[in-house]
């Protein structure tokens, strides 16, 4: 297993890496609507929220040698069952050539206040590079 970090997402601010590779899947943890310079979104709109979250999902699935069409499954945690409309419409603009499956989970509420976390899971290209860090 190898450990995935990149300065093009947040640290993980918790006893976690930003993604593991193992045995050709990448699994990306939680991401939340942070800067990769650890200053956060909450108080954006939640489609700016959405927007970060995901970008710093792909920059850690970047870091680990995959792109988005690797993409297998993504959940996406909002908070309010009435975001999701507005959730797909910024997804399907970040994501238009992939579509991987997908859980939307609605909840009451995410930590610190944040509106949306996004985590997935990717298979990486057999002939990606095996580096799993990015400086």
């Amino acid at each position: 297993m190898n450990h995935v970090l990149t300065h093009l997402a947040p640290r993980p601010a918790g006893h976690y890496t930003q993604a593991i590779v193992s045995q050709g899947l990448v699994f990306v943890s939680g991401q939340l609507p942070i800067r990769p310079d650890g200053q956060p979104v909450a108080d954006d709109g939640f489609e700016a929220q959405a927007r970060q979250a995901i970008q710093n999902m792909l920059e850690v699935l970047r870091a680990a040698g995959g792109k988005p069409q690797d993409l297998v499954k993504v959940t996406a945690y909002i908070v309010g069952v009435t975001n999701w409309p507005r959730f797909n419409a910024v997804y399907a603009s970040m994501l238009p050539d992939a579509c991987p499956a997908r859980t939307v989970v609605p909840v009451p509420e995410l930590h610190y206040g944040y509106l949306v976390e996004v985590d997935a899971i990717a298979a990486r290209q057999a002939n990606a590079d095996t580096s799993a860090s990015a400086a």
